[in-house]
């Protein structure tokens, strides 16, 4: 058994380990049944479907031929540090840091931070295109979970809100 695929391997095996982890971790919840589903049926069953996917992928790496064997290359630290960053950030302006003393300066503004913050990770900074992408962003979420959806968490920063 060769692997003709290194990327499909690595890949698959990713998407394996992460459906099967979200399947188990799933069964610490009420499964339920597929009339009466319970707060586990959804998380178990995408899991076992990712799982099965990934295992698909990694079928298909060992069994279809590429010309160069695809091997992976290597790992591009400064695009995963800012993607994460971005995500941490966006975490962080959301929901504020009461053990600093950081309070949380809401929806639009940790959006538009983590766009900013993402765009850093290519090649390119158009910062006039990350604005225009923060913005439609910014109004479809506020559409979406605050008109939409009528949750309740803090849109705008308190020195503005009030």
């Amino acid at each position: 058994m060769k692997i003709r695929s290194q990327k499909d391997f690595f890949s698959g095996l990713m998407f394996a380990v992460v459906g099967a982890a979200f399947a188990i971790g799933a069964t610490n919840y009420n499964i339920g049944s597929g009339a009466r589903m319970g707060p586990g049926y959804f998380p178990l069953m995408l899991g076992i479907l990712l799982a099965v996917l990934g295992f698909g992928v990694i079928v298909g790496s060992i069994t279809v031929h590429t010309a160069d064997g695809e091997p992976v290359g290597r790992i591009a630290w400064k695009p995963l540090a800012f993607v994460i960053g971005a995500n941490l950030v966006f975490g962080v302006l959301l929901g504020g840091l009461p053990s600093i003393g950081l309070p949380a300066l809401g929806l639009v503004a940790a959006i538009y931070a983590l766009v900013l913050v993402a765009s850093r990770a290519g090649s390119a900074f158009p910062i006039r295109s990350a604005l225009i992408l923060a913005t439609v962003l910014a109004i479809g979420s506020y559409l979406t979970f605050i008109l939409g959806l009528s949750l309740q968490f803090q849109v705008w920063p308190t020195f503005i809100a009030g």
